[in-house]
């Protein structure tokens, strides 16, 4: 994963809990890194690594910390850092996941290194849409979950989030019934 990623955990970490959490996180990771640099990539396992140790420390389940990383993604490191694109993708909840397959492309432009997921919207209704997860990484679903929390918030949007494809569970890749 790109730095990026692993940056925008020490901020939401730092912003929650303080620096000295997020220095015995790293600790008990046993990651060395002093910074993460946005554009540099870093193996999956730092990451994977990070949310473990985060876990442990606050006695708190990975898929929590996931979460609460994915609605962290969406609210602050995305609109800040990707704004515009953000602002391109459409203007409801609806329309920015009709548009989610091509914003990857687009962020694919800033980093080509990349190996973003995939996303594929079908049973498209005026108030409901399945979403495809695609990936080659396991164990980010609740991320994702976070995503789609952080989305419905962003558009200010009430709405339901069910799994009902799960990887974990034998699928070719997660489906999410989003409704709103």
């Amino acid at each position: 994963m790109y730095g990026m990623v692993n940056k925008a955990v020490e901020e939401m970490v730092v912003g929650a809990h303080g620096e000295a959490t997020w220095l015995e996180i790293k600790r008990r990771a046993g990651v060395t890194e002093e910074i993460f640099i946005s554009n540099e990539g870093y193996p999956d396992e730092i990451t994977y690594k990070l949310v473990g140790a985060a876990s442990e420390l606050m006695q708190v389940p990975a898929e929590k910390i996931l979460h609460a990383f994915g609605e962290h993604w969406v609210l602050e490191t995305a609109r800040k850092g990707y704004g515009h694109m953000m602002a391109a993708g459409g203007s409801s909840l609806g329309e920015f996941l009709d548009n989610l397959p091509l914003f990857h492309d687009r962020v694919a432009l800033l980093y080509p290194n990349l190996a973003p997921p995939q996303f594929k919207v079908t049973h498209r209704a005026e108030r409901s849409l399945h979403l495809h997860y695609i990936t080659h990484r396991a164990g980010l679903t609740p991320f994702v979950e976070g995503l789609l929390s952080g989305l419905a918030k962003m558009f200010n949007t009430t709405a339901k989030f069910a799994l009902v494809e799960a990887r974990a569970a034998g699928a070719e890749h997660d489906v999410f019934l989003v409704e709103w």
